[in-house]
């Protein structure tokens, strides 16, 4: 593919900032449209089993908006039929009126020829029928998940069902107790978006363009991660998605830009939060160093001993910079800092501020400090916290 003449050149700064402002980090926050304004604002909110303050994509919104009730982010999410649950980024909550961009990927899993477990003979039908009959059901009431305690070991019904869903005949209406509950697509999408009648090009232009409006600015491979694209279904459709070329500075490959991004400086108030390390902003590694100058890896799955920044280290972000990390855990009303690393003692006070915020949000009353990777700085932090939360 032949890179257009870029029709802007940004600074490395200016690109840092786009990207905050397109993923609602710069600016006042539109309260009036709530969770429901960030979902389609983002495009795609990650979902995951882990679960320290709350689960990330909770946090997503939160980090966003301020201590918005839990309840109302899942209300948000799944009364109304707002959502659906489907493979984009991950496993992710997507825009309701987005389902007919992804006929793509459906198409894709119905003419997938292996998969990694089988399905008995008849399985299927039956659980479609039971849905049918019966439904909305998770997969214990369709006859159980798993037929051992090994976590891979689906049970048929449970590989039945997840591939009903991957194929578009099943939704996640809502999670109950982080399991799915399955109904029928064509009782849970609305009429009109319910059919797979636009071509892969379509669809593909149609994602290409969320995710650099999402991004505000990207380079190829940034773009092609948001929905996990491949580069070559980027470089088909990406002339023709209003994606416009842009250089920036340092990142040393072409980049592509929203165009609206490009038609105000983005200025305005910066949010100071706690981050998932699921969070769009963030959750490629490669976009956060070009970006933030900053290297992150989700350390939950390392071995204990081998974890640098702790199991769940979130990124602290202020002033549009990523200033520390904090590894959270909960006890009673007590939020506990296991591990907290600060770039330097300039960070303090908003590493306080996350920390104390995010407490409030999870009815903590009180933030303990374990260890502080600068031992020095354990005390002003304390300090801070205590005039903070009182």
């Amino acid at each position: 593919m032949t890179t257009p003449r870029p029709i802007a050149d940004l600074s490395a700064d200016e690109a840092r900032r786009i990207a905050l402002r397109a993923q609602g980090f710069l600016g006042a926050p539109d309260r009036r449209s709530g969770v429901r304004g960030i979902l389609r604002h983002l495009g795609a909110i990650q979902l995951d089993t882990i679960s320290v303050l709350a689960r990330s994509h909770e946090l997503v919104p939160y980090a966003r908006l301020g201590a918005v009730g839990r309840k109302t982010v899942e209300d948000a999410y799944w009364q109304d039929t707002h959502s659906f649950e489907y493979w984009s980024h991950a496993a992710c909550i997507l825009p309701i009126e987005e389902w007919p961009h992804f006929a793509f990927r459906r198409r894709a899993y119905r003419n997938r020829p292996h998969w990694n477990h089988e399905l008995p003979d008849g399985t299927y039908d039956q659980v479609i029928k039971q849905i049918r009959s019966e439904g909305p059901l998770t997969a214990t009431e369709l006859g159980g998940a798993k037929r051992t305690s090994d976590w891979w070991d689906w049970s048929g019904s449970k590989v039945a069902v997840e591939r009903a869903l991957m194929y578009g005949e099943v939704v996640c209406v809502e999670r109950r107790g982080w399991k799915r509950l399955y109904d029928l697509a064509e009782r849970a999408v609305p009429e009109e978006l319910l059919h797979d009648e636009l071509d892969d090009t379509e669809c593909l232009r149609r994602l290409v363009r969320l995710a650099g409006r999402s991004l505000g600015v990207g380079t190829r491979a940034d773009i092609a991660d948001y929905h996990r694209l491949k580069g070559e279904q980027v470089d088909a459709v990406i002339a023709e998605s209003g994606l416009v070329p842009v250089s920036v500075e340092g990142w040393g490959k072409p980049a592509w830009a929203d165009p609206a991004a490009l038609e105000t400086p983005p200025r305005g108030r910066h949010r100071t939060t706690l981050l998932s390390p699921f969070d769009s902003l963030i959750w490629e590694r490669a976009r956060t160093e070009r970006i933030f100058g900053f290297t992150h890896r989700l350390e939950a799955y390392v071995p204990k001993q081998k974890r640098v920044y702790g199991y769940f280290a979130m990124p602290v972000l202020a002033g549009g910079r990523l200033v520390g990390r904090v590894d959270p855990a909960r006890e009673g009303r007590t939020l506990v800092a296991k591990q907290v690393t600060l770039d330097g003692p300039k960070a303090v006070p908003a590493v306080a501020q996350a920390l104390a915020e995010a407490a409030t949000w999870v009815d903590c009353t009180t933030v303990r400090v374990e260890r502080v990777d600068a031992p020095d700085l354990r005390e002003p932090l304390t300090k801070e916290l205590a005039g903070l939360l009182g």
